[in-house]
């Protein structure tokens, strides 16, 4: 089950920047991806009271929210096309082929190249432009590149088997060279010139326009001037172009690093066949004090180690030859460019901010981590936190809980449960002491580390049932504390009378997340059980129902809830027709003794 508060709270965090968010169920699968022009705007957008249907399904199965930080909101919906060709998210109905945003195609393998609308980049010698968004601007572009350029839109079928000019050539969007009425030398002119144009390349071009135009609108020729406006927009248009889509097909990854204090991150996004459709982010400790360059190739040494490296690497600056980097990689295999403008420092830029941002979320979560241990005198921050908790009903049923919190948030791979195995009745403290010396005693016999601090809920009782258990264990150099219910007071072997922190403490806002999360799997876990015991106990004593019947019943149905709402004939293929009508009237017996 989602948490709603917790994702709502996320959405708040998130930068009001332009980019793509994923929303991310349990499993870590991305079940839906979107762009915005301001992120924490949009994304809080989907915990409005009037969201519809689709918003409230994509919620249910959301436990996380991610996201990728571009420069504008144009680049933001060509990286979002390349992520949802990527994963495929099941409520993205749009945009999962590959046939989204339109390319111009000039066949430049050929004497006399023509200029094409396409929807996909192929390896056929010829040299694509884009890609465009909306798609008219694409079929713009060529009316555009055969008015001013005169290069030929026409299909290779009907350009061959002309006797003589077509229609276009009257209306002056083509030089007519399927007659020869401009040579070979001249056309590929007109066509290395268009391509100069569609390349963004053309400053000095850009000038004589404007003279142009200003020219024709000083002697009142302003369609001609109209005709030179059209084609400086869709310069700028073109300088404008995503960075994210590559026509080239290049293989490369772009490297972004982000340093604060003693920590660093870094944001790698891998290019593939001209296309970013995944990234990583990394958390780099210890750099304080460390040049960057070493930094940098510390970090990719350690990264290439697991990952192909690609052809090309675009990074922020060169890596420090004293790294093993050079080794693991091979000059002569990985080139290694540290881009000074155009469109691949776009791309480092933006590997840039997603490193800050990285950088930001690990911190935020650490600084409470930082004020525990100052608060506890702790001699390292505690990174991982394990909390235990006991329950049971009047001795019945007794369990224990443990919780795992790393870098300040749930670890929920680390939770664990135990049946109270050598107490009896209702003594949550003896239980505590028997759950922790379980769990230390086979992290010790697994060759693990203990945590960086041990806690409990409770107070002096359960604090010295855990330092006991501790003890007996060796293990009395982990820090152990206990938080008391109601009045919030921490307590540590060190302060026995007690720790009070301001209630608007994030150190004492994390404790208390890690406690009301030992309680509350402590309390599932005991439901469960009492919920078991109490539904196999009404199986008992009824007629056909023996012992295999009863473990199949209990096994397919987790409640009496659950039984009631199966259909008769369901319940009578699982265990028979008398056993089922024995079942039932059993339930309804007792929902009558209830009522």
């Amino acid at each position: 089950m989602a948490d709603y508060d917790g994702l709502k709270t996320r959405a708040a965090e998130l930068p009001a920047k332009p980019g793509i968010y994923f929303f991310k169920n349990a499993a870590g699968e991305v079940v839906y991806i979107g762009k915005a022009r301001s992120l924490r705007d949009r994304v809080r957008s989907y915990f409005l009271a009037n969201s519809d249907f689709k918003v409230r399904n994509i919620l249910r199965e959301t436990t996380a929210i991610d996201f990728i930080l571009t420069g504008s909101e144009k680049e933001a919906a060509f990286l979002e096309n390349n992520y949802v060709q990527q994963h495929q998210p099941r409520f993205n109905l749009r945009l999962k082929d590959d046939k989204s945003f339109p390319y111009l195609k000039v066949t430049v393998g050929e004497p006399y190249p023509g200029v094409y609308f396409g929807r996909r980049v192929e390896d056929d010698g010829s040299r694509y432009f884009g890609p465009f968004s909306p798609a008219h601007r694409a079929r713009s572009s060529i009316h555009l590149i055969n008015k001013h350029f005169l290069v030929r839109g026409c299909e290779d079928a009907v350009f061959r088997n002309r006797k003589r000019p077509c229609l276009e050539y009257e209306l002056r969007l083509c030089s007519a060279p399927c007659v020869k009425l401009i040579s070979e030398e001249d056309y590929r002119e007109n066509v290395g010139n268009a391509c100069l144009f569609l390349e963004g390349r053309m400053p000095e071009l850009a000038r004589t326009l404007k003279t142009k135009m200003k020219r024709a609108a000083g002697e009142e020729k302003f369609e001609e001037a109209g005709r030179w406006r059209d084609l400086l927009r869709t310069i700028e248009d073109y300088r404008d172009r995503p960075g994210t889509i590559s026509t080239a097909l290049e293989d490369q990854d772009v490297v972004g690093l982000a340093r604060e204090a003693d920590r660093a991150a870094a944001y790698v996004f891998f290019m593939r066949k001209g296309k970013i459709r995944n990234s990583a982010a990394r958390l780099i400790e210890g750099a304080f004090s460390i040049p960057e360059p070493d930094v940098l190739g510390e970090f990719l040494a350690d990264f290439y180690r697991d990952h192909e490296a690609p052809p090309r690497l675009l990074l922020p600056c060169l890596p420090a030859e004293n790294t093993g980097l050079q080794t693991l990689l091979g000059w002569a295999k990985v080139r290694i460019l540290v881009p000074r403008g155009g469109k691949n420092r776009k791309l480092v830029d933006m590997a840039v901010r997603n490193a800050e941002a990285y950088l930001r979320e690990q911190t935020k979560d650490v600084r409470p981590l930082e004020e525990l241990k100052t608060v506890l005198g702790l001699h390292a921050v505690p990174r991982r936190i394990e909390g235990f908790d006991i329950s049971n009903t009047g001795g019945q049923d007794s369990v224990g809980s443990l919780i795992v919190f790393k870098d300040g948030r749930p670890d929920k791979d680390g939770y664990r449960k135990f049946l109270i195995r050598t107490v009896e009745g209702s003594n949550d403290v003896a239980g505590l002491e028997e759950v922790i010396s379980r769990r230390y005693r086979k992290t010790l016999d697994e060759g693990g580390r203990p945590p960086d601090l041990v806690m409990v809920d409770g107070g002096k009782p359960q604090l010295g049932a855990a330092q006991k258990a501790l003890a007996s264990l060796g293990l009395s150099g982990v820090p152990v504390m206990s938080i008391a219910k109601k009045e919030e007071i921490l307590f540590t072997p060190e302060a026995r009378d007690g720790i009070r922190l301001e209630r608007t403490s994030a150190a004492l806002k994390l404790i208390q997340a890690v406690r009301d999360e030992t309680h509350r799997f402590a309390i599932a876990f005991h439901r469960g059980r009492r919920e078991k015991r109490s539904f196999a106990s009404i199986l008992d004593g009824i007629p056909g129902v023996g012992p295999k019947k009863k473990i199949l019943l209990l096994s397919h149905y987790r409640s009496i809830e659950a039984i009631r709402d199966v259909p008769r004939g369901e319940l009578e293929k699982l265990v028979g027709t008398s056993a089922a009508a024995g079942v039932l009237e059993r339930l309804a017996a007792e929902l009558e003794r209830d009522g």
